[in-house]
């Protein structure tokens, strides 16, 4: 079911929600946390589209946000969807005028009571997430420095003010490369004296893995540049013998480790929708993040 509320407020959109679920027959849903979509009128359909195809596996309140002019009288607009090939509910509001300056009121009154808070900003996401006003209603916070116009660099800046539960998913993007080195060294037992990352240019899941590899492993791991729009080849240089990870096409890459058959194993492109559910497995502060981040920030690039 749903309901469109023009020049209202957050008690009309309680209530409004409270009728959805009776109108769709859930007068109760079990729901485990509210997850906050902070985007623009360009991107808000298709986030909210990825944000409540999560409800699968965490059934959730969505609350999009949008941030309109701040010009003029103070303005919202919200739809209320219960339902609706969801098993979970979404409310969306279009803030205007002097009320984006207070959005975070608005937002508070509608957070599921006594469940987590996860704020995402699909696109431009604020340099110091934590304290931004919505930001400083969630425990986890998540940011996208590729969907940026220089991520590189939006990611340092991101960096440079982490507190703990902020996450970048061009760090969700690394687990397969992690994984897939982890098993690699886990099975080599040589000691590690240099590595590098070949990848194109300007990308941020590559500069964290970079970080990565020298937090964990205190060996220089030198970032070339190479063609293609991914992480293309990761060598770790070890006293057995070269550890190899090469992009083979865009779903796949040879894994190669000292005194074994190189073999192909699968390493694809994830969608938005599968990066957040892998981040709303682990509410807690990722702490191998912040170590990494911390390298990060010591690299001069």
């Amino acid at each position: 079911m749903e309901i469109a509320l023009t020049d209202t407020n957050a008690g009309d959109i309680a209530r409004a929600l409270v009728r959805a679920r009776h109108g769709a027959g859930s007068p109760a849903m079990d729901m485990v946390l509210t997850l906050l979509v902070v985007t623009d009128d360009e991107n808000v359909a298709d986030a909210m589209r990825t944000a409540t195809a999560l409800s699968t596996e965490h059934p959730a309140r969505v609350i999009g946000v949008v941030l309109g002019d701040g010009r003029g009288r103070a303005r919202l607009n919200a739809k209320v969807r219960v339902g609706e090939s969801s098993t979970g509910e979404s409310i969306l509001l279009r803030i205007a005028g002097k009320l984006t300056r207070h959005s975070e009121s608005v937002v508070l009154p509608l957070l599921l009571p006594d469940s987590p808070v996860v704020i995402w900003w699909p696109a431009h996401g604020p340099a110091d997430p934590s304290h931004d006003p919505i930001g400083q209603l969630a425990q986890r916070r998540l940011t996208d420095a590729e969907s940026t116009g220089q991520p590189v660099r939006a990611l340092r800046n991101v960096a440079r003010h982490y507190a703990p539960g902020d996450t970048d998913l061009a760090w969700t993007r690394l687990t397969p490369w992690r994984a897939l080195l982890a098993a690699a060294l886990d099975q080599s037992a040589g000691t590690v004296s240099s590595g590098s990352v070949v990848s194109d240019e300007g990308n941020p899941a590559a500069v964290l893995l970079v970080a990565w590899l020298e937090s964990r492993l205190g060996v220089p791991i030198s970032h070339r540049h190479g063609p293609g729009t991914q992480i293309g080849e990761v060598t770790l240089e070890t006293d057995l013998g070269t550890v190899r990870l090469t992009r083979q096409d865009e779903a796949s890459c040879e894994f190669t480790v000292p005194g074994s058959a190189s073999r192909v194993v699968p390493l694809g492109r994830r969608t938005l929708a599968e990066l957040l559910a892998e981040d709303l497995r682990r509410l807690d502060p990722d702490v191998i993040y912040a170590e990494t981040i911390d390298q990060l920030l010591e690299q001069n690039i």
